[in-house]
């Protein structure tokens, strides 16, 4: 036993072979980009879009990564709009605009009044993720959705990178 972790030793035969199972093949990785145009703070969901570009495809695990400093990446439920709408305003309670009075520590206010909440925002929030991914499906929960969540309040086009291998 060292460190509380049972250690088992087994003896290795010498000079025999050690059978290991062929790999099945898997294709090569697969690269994309998704571009989401947002129309202010909120949460879009992209889910059907990633399904589409997965479908087909074997087993593995997709990695997604926003490309920007003020928006977020979540898996989330895509059941009731009302979650989506309750996370933006408790993110909104959480991390007033800069011009809030609780707020006038911040230094970086040239980019407007949401620029860094934003940033603040994208800081306590997932900018990556990384999903299973059998048999070309996603291993999402049935109530479970990926979505982009833009925290600045003008429009924006996102840059989504998707990664499967």
């Amino acid at each position: 036993m060292r460190g509380g972790i049972a250690v088992m030793h087994l003896p290795v035969p010498q000079n025999r072979a050690i059978a290991i199972p062929a790999r099945a093949s898997h294709p090569l990785p697969m690269q994309t980009r998704f571009s989401i145009s947002t129309h202010g703070q909120g949460l879009y969901e992209f889910t059907p879009q990633v399904a589409s570009w997965l479908k087909g495809q074997g087993d593995g695990l997709l990695t997604l990564f926003v490309q920007h400093t003020s928006a977020s990446l979540l898996i989330q439920e895509n059941a009731d709009p009302d979650v989506q709408r309750d996370l933006l305003a408790y993110f909104a309670r959480l991390v007033p605009p800069s011009d809030d009075p609780a707020m006038r520590y911040l230094r970086h206010t040239m980019e407007g009044p949401d620029d860094m909440p934003a940033h603040i925002k994208a800081a306590m929030m997932p900018v990556s993720l990384n999903i299973p991914v059998t048999a070309g499906r996603m291993a999402l929960g049935t109530w479970q959705g990926i979505y982009l969540f833009e925290h600045r309040t003008a429009p924006h086009s996102r840059q989504i990178a998707a990664h499967f291998a």
